[in-house]
This record gives structure tokens, sequence and C-alpha cells, in this order.
């Protein structure tokens, strides 16, 4: 009898350990622990068997990343070479504006929140068509736009690179370069490549000319037999056949 009552005691506890398991993991989404109870047919003892299945990870979804600017499907020199034209304007003096704004990195955003090639202000950007300042074409042609609207109202290219550094209102109240070290330099380094520029294309252009062909030399007439006879005088007489 005290076996048996020492026996039913430690199928209570069993029993409850059994339930307090349950329990505990109730909550889970998911069995993550299962358990099962036997008798020993050698000792007739209760035996709990716990097996920790692994937990699922239910695969995250993830949004698709946003979409890169579309590439442009012609090279940068192209694109300027477009839209110098279509809005004539020197691509010389575009490329010396690209070189100094960005050194044509197209992701490039300065401290004033200027973007793209030609780091053109939000603002000025949406002004002159261009929806993306990262998108190669859409951010040049825009650049291109502004700067002959500049050269357009200030009628020389300083006091353009002027108000394209330092904006339109400075160049107006100052008459002339605003007195700003930036703008100072910006104008200096703009302008001393464009110049640079222009020099290599002269150059290339020299080199290319063919010299023209020299003037053929003027025909010589063939010499003529002479011949020398005297007269009954004396005189000398030259007759040429």
């Amino acid at each position: 009898m005290a076996r048996y009552n020492q026996e039913n005691k430690f199928m209570t506890i069993c029993f409850s350990l059994l339930l307090g398991a349950s329990l505990a993991y109730a909550a889970e989404p998911a069995t993550r622990v299962a358990s099962t109870v036997r008798a020993d047919t050698r000792t007739g003892r209760l035996v709990r068997t716990t097996v920790i299945a692994p937990k699922v990870i239910q695969p995250r979804v993830v949004g698709a990343a946003p979409a890169a600017p579309a590439s442009p499907g012609a090279t940068v020199q192209e694109i300027v070479d477009q839209a110098a034209k279509d809005h004539n304007v020197d691509p010389l003096l575009v490329h010396s504006v690209i070189r100094a704004e960005s050194n044509y990195n197209p992701n490039a955003i300065s401290p004033k929140g200027a973007e793209g090639l030609m780091q053109l202000i939000p603002a000025t950007a949406r002004r002159f068509g261009a929806a993306n300042s990262f998108d190669v074409r859409e951010n040049i042609t825009a650049g291109v736009k502004y700067l002959k609207y500049l050269q357009e109202m200030f009628k020389d290219d300083r006091l353009a690179l002027a108000a394209y550094n330092a904006g339109e209102g400075a160049v107006i109240k100052y008459g002339n370069v605003p007195p700003y070290r930036e703008t100072e330099q910006y104008v200096y380094k703009v302008g001393k490549s464009y110049g640079d520029a222009r020099k290599q294309q002269q150059a290339v252009k020299a080199a290319n000319i063919t010299p023209a062909a020299p003037a053929p030399a003027p025909a010589v007439e063939p010499l003529r037999h002479l011949d020398v006879a005297t007269d009954a005088d004396g005189r000398i007489i030259l007759r040429t056949r």
C-alpha cells in the first residue's frame, strides 16, 4: 500500500509538471515542445520524454528597394553636346561647370543641398524642368537651361558664372562678381578650365588643318637655237630659229 501511494504521488507530480509545461508554451503560435508520458515496463514508473522542435521562423517579406534613377542611354558627353546645341551654350563651358561643381559625380550632394552633376538646388531644378536631379539627362538639361538664362540676363560669362554660384540676387546687388571668397574662386576656377579647354580645342583644329598645295611654278619657255652671223659691213646679226 505504501508503495502504491508513493507511485500515486509520483504520477501526480508528473502530471503537474506536464500540465505546467503545456501552459508555459500555450502562448506560442506553433508547438515547439512535444511531451509524452509512458510507463517503464521494467520499473513500472512513469517516464516523460520531451522533444523540442526547432523554432519555425516565418520568412519576412522585404519590400522592393526604391528603383535607382535610370541610367541614360547616351553618354554624358553626348547629353552635354545635345543640350548645349539645343540652347546655344558652348559645351566646353558646360563641361567646365560640371567639373567644378561635381567632378562628374551624378550622385553628388553639397552641404547646401545642391544635387547631381551640375549641383542644382531642388527649387532651381524644378524651375528648369528637372523632376529628378540625380537623373543625368534631366540634371544636365536643366543646368544648361539655367546657365543660358544667366548668360542672357547678365550678357557676361563671368557674371553668369558668379550668379550660378551665388545666385542672381547677389550679382544684381553688387553689379559685379560678389565679394565672396567662394564665388571669386569659383569664377576663376571655371574660367581657367574653360579657357584651357578652348586653347586645346584650337590647337587640335590647327593640327588637323591640311596645308594648301604650293602654287605650280610658271612654265619656262624652252631655249630656242641662236644663229650668229656677220653682214658685209661687219655688223653682228643674231637670229633665233
